[in-house]
């Protein structure tokens, strides 16, 4: 898996895009807004790859493949993502149209489950054969791997716990456009929940600058650790992995990491729970594997 790929983090705030080797190693480095002013979603892409090129000196008629990895399962009959609700993507045909601006292939695939492709190679997975990888940030996913394979599931929409019936009411509507875990323990969920509580409307990060100074600040974070333990306990029973791997803006803090743990401590359960061991982001290092093994099997990732 020689040559030069790009691989991308497609996010619901930013576009993280790498270029490198087939092997995942990482050359260059850029993060863009997702939403950026006037441009829609190719345009964004188009742009980030481009930027990741010019940093790395390369042409990017150059590069052999691209891997975008959203936050969405991959929906091959339309050519898109389908369950990212927060993603505003083109109706249809999103690999085709950025392939076609980029001159080469491009294959989509969900975010998470790249970053546990990533951590299989340059992570956990050099100590382990089984493990799942759930990142929490502006939503909440989980990749699977078992036996060093990931699970993709019949549709592609294995590890969307998003929408396991915890943290909110399941049979409230509301609760099902992201599903009601999601509602509960992601980024947005813990900032709604500290103005809820308070009436201050501020962001994720500064909900948690506020854990050893603010009450309101550490029950919102602390509820949304009991929850993630709950569902933790729930994947655990279902795929019996040899350690859980928690990653995104959110699931990397370690203030969050040690919460989690207290909780399933009050559970009874003594879980194997860690932060990623990848050197970078491993949603990048995973999507440039898949930009080598599509380019290999002319668009076709293994």
């Amino acid at each position: 898996m020689t040559g030069v790929f790009v691989g991308v983090d497609l996010g619901g705030t930013k576009i993280r895009a790498a270029l490198g080797d087939g092997h995942g190693s990482v050359d260059a480095q850029v993060e863009l807004a997702t939403h950026a002013a006037g441009q829609d979603l190719v345009e964004q892409l188009t742009s980030a790859v481009d930027a990741v090129a010019r940093r790395a000196d390369v042409a990017v008629s150059d590069v052999e493949a691209t891997a975008v990895a959203g936050a969405g399962v991959p929906d091959h009959e339309r050519d898109s993502l389908a369950l990212a609700p927060n993603l505003t993507l083109p109706a249809d045909g999103l690999a085709a149209a950025l392939g076609s601006r980029l001159g080469h292939a491009v294959v989509l695939e969900n975010d998470v489950n790249a970053a546990a492709l990533g951590e299989l190679h340059a992570g956990v997975g050099r100590e382990v054969d089984s493990f799942v990888f759930v990142a929490v940030g502006t939503g909440i996913g989980m990749g699977v791997v078992a036996d060093r394979r990931l699970l993709r599931g019949a549709r592609g929409g294995a590890g969307e716990i998003g929408y396991l019936p915890l943290g909110r009411d399941p049979r409230d509507p509301g609760h099902r456009v992201r599903g009601p875990l999601e509602d509960a323990v992601s980024g947005p969920a813990i900032a709604a929940e500290y103005a809820r509580r308070t009436g201050d409307r501020l962001a994720t990060r500064e909900v948690f600058a506020r854990l050893a100074t603010d009450a309101d600040a550490r029950d919102a974070v602390r509820g949304a650790a009991r929850h993630l333990a709950e569902a933790l306990v729930a994947v655990h029973a279902v795929v019996d992995p040899a350690c859980l791997v928690l990653g995104g803006g959110v699931g990397s803090r370690h203030d969050l990491l040690d919460l989690v743990r207290a909780e399933l401590t009050l559970l009874g359960h003594d879980l194997d729970l860690r932060h990623s061991a990848v050197a970078g982001d491993p949603a990048l290092v995973g999507a440039l594997r898949l930009a080598a093994q599509a380019h290999l099997t002319e668009g076709s990732p293994s």
